[in-house]
């Protein structure tokens, strides 16, 4: 759960500061659908936050390390603090964490949760198209992420309520080497060198979208949320997501 909260301030689920989502701006409310806001119970019975993202009317794709006891999901949401007409709310029937998971590594940051039903797609509520399987980002892309999360490093209280969002690119491999255990075939290096943008505390398991398609997944960074950021990249696990929402239906 502290890799979550420390991609918040650059994305939005995972802790780190300099204005909201750190360097990002209020998305324009509902303007990105598919956006998921998880409140999540721990198994010692705290509550934390994250993100994730609607893949299919009763999927919500998110990182593992965004487990807990008890999800609600609250879809159609901009300004999570207030109960909005848009908004509609589901609890997790069941969370299906990719057997390969490792929490120490953070490799196979990615899990997926089976509503109890099936969501109403509104103009609010809609899903998010994924790449193909053999389908790699360049570096040097600039794609973009958003979430809830802290906006501030040094200031525990600074979430945002509203809906942020940031722009960023994808970096070489090179970048994140800093991460002793960065693997490129499953994770996307992503930053703004030399600008103070990334997801921080809240932010995890939130979006990476490059051309309108979900390719990564905020999954971990430095504690000062200085970029890069480690996103777990989607394309690798298509197939996987695929026999499980086959499966299920």
């Amino acid at each position: 759960m502290q890799a979550l909260l420390f991609l918040m301030a650059l994305v939005l689920p995972s802790g780190a500061g300099a204005e909201e989502i750190v360097g990002g701006v209020e998305s324009i409310p509902h303007s990105r659908p598919y956006m998921a806001h998880l409140k999540i119970t721990t198994e010692k019975g705290y509550v934390t936050f994250c993100g994730g993202f609607l893949i299919s009317r009763q999927f919500v794709l998110t990182a593992a390390h965004c487990n807990g006891r008890e999800i609600t999901v609250t879809l159609g949401a901009h300004d999570v603090s207030k109960r909005e007409s848009t908004q509609q709310k589901l609890k997790v029937e069941k969370q299906i964490i990719h057997k390969n998971y490792n929490f120490f590594s953070n490799i196979h940051d990615i899990m997926l949760l089976k509503l109890e039903k099936q969501v109403e797609l509104t103009p609010a509520v809609d899903v998010v198209p994924l790449p193909s399987p053999s389908d790699f980002i360049d570096p040097g892309t600039m794609c973009q992420a958003a979430g809830w999360g802290q906006t501030g490093v040094t200031d525990p209280t600074s979430y945002t309520y509203t809906l942020r969002e940031v722009e960023l690119r994808i970096m070489d491999v090179e970048a994140c080497k800093i991460f002793s255990d960065y693997d490129y075939n499953f994770q996307m290096c992503v930053g703004s060198p030399g600008r103070m943008r990334s997801p921080y505390e809240g932010d995890s398991g939130g979006p990476l979208l490059c051309a309108g398609v979900a390719h990564g997944i905020v999954s971990h960074g430095r504690e000062d949320a200085k970029p890069p950021a480690v996103f777990t990249r989607i394309s690798p696990y298509v197939p996987w997501i695929n026999i499980v929402l086959s499966a299920s239906s």
